[in-house]
């Protein structure tokens, strides 16, 4: 299995403290029957700044104490980037790492409680230059939650949506529970990732989540989605069932 959003890296963001906690999230990851973690610290979000070389370097060196344990996991380099007006001349700069070494994907966070209004430029520009975005955990969106057909402008586009494992499961309640179900049922997201930060506070649930979801969508969900995520890591086009559009209630006398 792998775990396209997890924050294991030491020291770099709001995820593991320290090496040690680091290890213990590879352990509870392999207990969950990953094997592929991509590590993707927060950058530009207004409080953690990790560019492409700083995360390259964090990685080789987890890695190292990884194999040093004997635990067999495989760490890869990527960014879950806050989107800001400045992330194409970001991309430019070579300081933004992709899911994959083709730079074709590209994990892109929103603010919590809203939708820039640039958001559909830039990913105009995105699209216009190959790039394919992933929104990342669109149920814990205010205005997404509020109203989950707002992400079909931007599938149709030719973007992705990524759900978060413990969304589903309830562990940021009910109501994002609901749009996370509603999300996977009508095909608005197309992958799953733990968006882990360590192994009390937001742990893992990939298993859970794989779980609930094919338990009420049926287990091709689960193919179809394991499958876009090892597309993303390879580079390769994501084939996927279209969205479907929000049943309209019918009105009548009786």
């Amino acid at each position: 299995m792998i775990d396209l959003h997890c924050h294991i890296l030491p020291g770099v963001d709001d995820g593991a403290d320290t090496i040690e906690d680091s290890l213990a999230m590879a352990k509870k990851a392999i207990s969950q029957g990953i094997t592929h973690i991509l590590c993707t610290p927060h950058h530009n979000n207004g409080r953690y700044e990790n560019v492409k070389e700083s995360v390259i370097h964090s990685v080789s060196l987890l890695q190292t104490e990884i194999d040093k344990h004997n635990l067999d996991l495989t760490l890869l380099e990527g960014q879950e980037v806050r989107i800001t007006g400045d992330l194409i001349t970001e991309i430019n700069q070579d300081r933004i790492l992709f899911t994959d070494l083709d730079d074709t994907y590209i994990l892109i966070e929103f603010p919590t409680m809203d939708v820039p209004a640039y958001t559909e430029q830039i990913f105009f520009e995105l699209r216009a230059m190959g790039k394919v975005p992933v929104i990342v955990h669109p149920e814990r969106n205010a205005k997404l939650r509020e109203n989950p057909d707002l992400l079909i402008p931007f599938l149709e586009m030719g973007c992705l949506g990524q759900l978060t494992a413990p969304s589903i499961v309830g562990v940021f309640g009910k109501s994002i529970q609901k749009t996370a179900k509603e999300m996977v049922a009508r095909n608005l997201v197309q992958m799953v990732a733990s968006d882990a930060h360590g192994i009390k506070k937001r742990t893992f649930y990939m298993k859970e989540a794989y779980e609930i979801i094919g338990k009420e969508n049926g287990k091709e969900k689960i193919t179809l989605m394991k499958q876009v995520t090892r597309d993303l890591v390879n580079g390769e086009t994501v084939t996927y069932p279209a969205y479907e559009k929000k049943r309209k209630r019918k009105f009548g006398l009786f």
